[in-house]
């Protein structure tokens, strides 16, 4: 048996033995070390995927840790490695497979929300889901290449091109990982963020920040860019007011990227797409040449992951972490430690 954080219900995590699935072939059992909680956890907490998330579920998808044991006819892997999961099961006949879109299969089995997630002591995988990690990354950092993959992916779909002008709207853990992503391929970016725990931050990672909350910020962008407007706008804040400044920033043929979930509809403003001729485009998940990309970005530090992480819980103490998260207040990225050292010294 091996400890797990599980979804019950709304509002309802519970941590319990579960029984650990033996590796079958072309298969890895893998010990997580860290995991982290990211805003589908928090949607799956809140009950808002209830549709699709049957309890009890156990959670996590942001992660990093070894390989225990390695399944029959499996090659390439041993005992001890240094690991990260793409977490994306796909069926491969479906037309988006077809049409080279395995990422978005239609039938997708996305490992943490559709079917058992890294947030367990021993986790059976597909080995094909792998990507090597160097061994000078440590651990708590490289649970951050999941997160930082979303970002390579989401600056890719935008086309985002050196010089241009970006702006990011929403400041959490994907926003900052997209403005650093946009800076590494030339962009000139600047974060709206109303927190101001999350603009510090984004400063001390060298990062030009706006308060929507005391600033015009589509005024701002005007002067900034000499009436032209932004090429790039992103919108991960997730709220409709943030819809809105994405869409008012924009110059003219200005792309904009949609990260964030939008549980509820929302009112756009078209007359401003059809005025400008913007363009909207939709950004979801990765593909291994994302987290590939990943994976270097994090090892050679230029995201500081390091940076990103508030503070590390161990597995027991899951539950309460997903609460710290849900009021907001000075986090940024919390880690879940699920080894067996960490589980021990807490309980």
């Amino acid at each position: 048996m091996t400890r797990a954080v599980r979804y019950i219900a709304a509002r309802t995590l519970d941590t319990a033995p579960v029984k650990s699935l033996p590796p079958g072939p072309g298969e890895v059992e893998v010990a997580p070390a860290y995991v982290g909680i990211c805003g589908t956890d928090l949607h799956i907490f809140h009950g808002d995927m209830d549709a699709r998330v049957h309890a009890p579920a156990v959670l996590g998808h942001e992660m990093s840790g070894r390989v225990v044991r390695v399944g029959p006819d499996t090659e390439g892997w041993q005992p001890g490695d240094a690991v990260t999961v793409m977490p994306l099961r796909w069926d491969g006949t479906c037309p988006a497979c077809r049409a080279g879109h395995r990422h978005i299969c239609q039938h997708l089995d996305f490992i943490g929300i559709d079917s058992p997630g890294a947030m367990q002591q021993r986790w059976t995988v597909p080995a094909a889901t792998l990507l090597r990690l160097p061994d000078s990354v440590p651990l708590d950092r490289a649970a951050l290449v999941e997160p930082t993959a979303v970002a390579v992916h989401d600056v890719g779909r935008a086309e985002v091109r050196g010089g241009e002008r970006v702006v990011v709207v929403g400041g959490g853990p994907v926003g900052l990982l997209i403005a650093l992503v946009a800076r590494t391929v030339g962009a000139e970016v600047r974060v709206v963020e109303l927190s101001a725990h999350r603009r510090l931050l984004a400063g001390k990672l060298g990062l030009a920040t706006w308060d929507p909350a005391e600033q015009n910020v589509p005024e701002l962008v005007r002067e900034w860019t000499g009436d032209a407007g932004a090429d790039v706008a992103f919108e991960v804040s997730g709220a409709a007011a943030g819809m809105d400044t994405a869409v008012e920033v924009l110059g003219v043929r200005g792309r904009l990227c949609l990260v964030a979930i939008h549980p509820q509809h929302r009112e756009v403003n078209l007359h401003r797409f059809f005025w400008r001729e913007l363009t909207l485009v939709g950004a979801r998940l990765y593909d291994r040449s994302d987290f590939e990309r990943a994976v270097t970005l994090v090892a050679d530090g230029t995201i500081p992951a390091e940076q990103l992480i508030s503070k590390v819980v161990p597995l027991v103490e899951a539950p309460s972490a997903f609460e710290a998260l849900e009021s907001g207040g000075d986090v940024m990225k919390i880690l879940v430690d699920c080894t067996d050292e960490a589980e021990e010294a807490a309980v």
